[in-house]
């Protein structure tokens, strides 16, 4: 996968994670908690033994589940 799509599901992540907590955040901020909720969202579904099929619905659900997982954890720890 493009970096470009990388990025692109990224934002799209962290922005559906900041609406779906009412959080604040703007291009950059949607773009962090994206990409680092895909990390947590593909470690949690390793760990799970989930098998995905690594399609981009798939991808962009892991990424979203993670984000949302990161964010409200990051809001708990630092208010």
């Amino acid at each position: 996968m493009g970096i470009l799509l990388w990025i692109i599901i990224g934002v799209v992540a962290g922005a559906i994670a900041h609406r779906v907590l009412n959080s604040r955040g703007g291009f950059i901020g949607s773009l962090v908690v994206g990409l680092v909720g895909a990390l947590v969202g593909g470690k949690l579904a390793e760990m799970l033994d989930l098998h995905v099929t690594g399609g981009l619905v798939d991808q962009f659900i892991i990424a979203t589940i993670g984000a949302i997982l990161f964010l409200f954890v990051w809001k708990k720890v630092f208010g």
